[in-house]
């Protein structure tokens, strides 16, 4: 989910066309001239109209959008918590076309490319009244997606709380959003008191590739591991995704009295190789966490690439089923 690649999308030609679409829609608007000679509108519509305040400025949405398209992974996830099938969405970045847990919400619903690269043309047809995208990923072609239909974006991709907010307010549901937040600081409250003086941990994330390691910081489960009550070893705590190690030598930053671990990527030969490499290392044995036998292996979709309401609570029952609470 987190690969920090910007989308080099839309061309000028497909502006341009979406641009004289739009032009054709307005001049057929909900307004018609009534016997005075003047632009009557819909004053229903105009009575529930609302300005959704979002990372890239202000959108207008009137009623309950019903054709929403979803370009990233959390808001794929958070529309179904919401109870809203989207009309398209984007491919997931492992088992696809949606994550196994999704299949049964999203396994028939329209691809419209990846994350990093939605294809506009494709979503312009699906003629969706709210598209719901990220500035991590989406900032280049807001203008573009804005000429297809009203959207909102999110700030930080991998930030859930804020993915609930914004999508339950342009999807005038902003009741079921407050009740999914409020169902999990009740569930964080019941975690925290059932760890009781075990709490705080202080743990590291980290996550080995074919061709490289990394230790994840405040990206999606660091945040939510801090919600959790858990602390982050100095430097691992600053508001961004996290690092990428260069050697060996840089074994000493994981140190930590737990470890939550994931692998990533399909060839796993080559990922268990660098595994085995690093961790036969006396840099890796000499660990808080390995002395204390507190590496734990973890699933890559609930930790990192879902990004969503679902897998936080998914997230938070392996932690739970982790230190044997009920």
């Amino acid at each position: 989910m987190y690969r920090f690649k910007r989308s080099l999308l839309g061309t000028s030609a497909l502006l341009l066309i979406i641009m004289m679409l739009a032009g054709c829609a307005s001049g057929n608007s909900n307004e018609s001239a009534n016997a005075s000679g003047q632009s009557a509108t819909n004053t229903d519509a105009s009575a529930n109209t609302r300005t959704v305040k979002h990372a890239m400025g202000e959108t207008k949405i009137t009623g309950t959008p019903k054709r929403v398209v979803t370009l990233y992974q959390g808001a794929n996830d958070v529309v179904v918590a919401l109870g809203v099938k989207p009309v398209g969405v984007v491919e997931s970045w492992a088992q696809q076309p949606v994550y196994d847990y999704l299949k049964k919400d999203l396994g028939d619903v329209q691809q419209v490319g990846q994350e990093s690269q939605p294809n506009l043309e494709e979503i312009h047809k699906l003629k969706p009244d709210l598209i719901i995208a990220t500035k991590t990923r989406h900032e280049d072609i807001y203008d573009q997606l804005s000429q297809i239909a009203p959207t909102v974006m999110t700030d930080k991709l991998y930030d859930w709380k804020e993915t609930v907010k914004v999508a339950g307010e342009a999807l005038n549901e902003q009741d079921k959003a407050n009740k999914l937040l409020s169902d999990w600081d009740a569930r964080v409250a019941d975690f925290k008191s059932k760890m009781g003086d075990r709490l705080p941990i202080e743990a590291t994330i980290t996550n080995f590739r074919s061709d490289q390691v990394r230790i994840y910081y405040m990206g999606y489960a660091g945040m939510i591991l801090k919600d959790l009550g858990f602390t982050r070893p100095a430097g691992q705590d600053s508001d961004t995704w996290g690092t990428e190690l260069t050697s060996k030598e840089n074994i000493p930053d994981m140190n930590a009295d737990m470890i939550f671990n994931f692998n990533s990527g399909d060839d796993k030969a080559a990922i268990d190789k660098l595994y085995k490499d690093w961790t036969s290392s006396p840099l890796w044995a000499n660990l808080d966490a390995v002395k204390k036998n507190q590496v734990y292996q973890v699933d890559e979709v609930n930790w990192n690439m879902a990004g969503g309401y679902t897998s936080a609570n998914l997230l938070l029952d392996d932690l739970y089923k982790q230190f044997n609470l009920k």
